[in-house]
């Protein structure tokens, strides 16, 4: 996100945390709500989710490691890994070293990804 100063225009971050539970008969309505850093530190997510716990999905960004702890103040949240992510490690595995169960792997997550279409 362009940040405009003065003289010059630098890089911050907008943090987006969503919450949508009515596929899961949840109560509450969707909300979204939004963070500002100048930079993208891990600790960021920890002061915006200091007092969340549960689960979480989110891409395999490395400042969101110390939220899986489980000794974490407030309890740990527990990751709930993005499928692209994970498919395009078996999909370099398969297509680099013609790994049979990576091209597999690879596979199975498609199938799960035309459900989800």
């Amino acid at each position: 996100m362009p940040v405009l100063a003065k003289s010059k225009t630098r890089t911050g971050r907008l943090w987006t945390y969503v919450r949508d539970d009515r596929p899961f008969a949840g109560p509450d309505p969707p909300a979204a709500v939004f963070f500002y850093s100048p930079d993208r530190g891990g600790a960021h997510p920890e002061q915006h989710l200091a007092g969340y716990a549960g689960l979480m999905q989110a891409d395999a960004y490395a400042g969101f490691g110390r939220l899986y702890e489980a000794n974490r103040k407030g309890g740990p949240i527990i990751e709930a890994a993005c499928w692209a992510h994970g498919r395009r490690k078996f999909f370099d595995l398969a297509r680099l070293s013609k790994a049979p169960i990576a091209a597999e792997a690879v596979k199975r997550i498609d199938v799960l990804f035309a459900i989800e279409r």
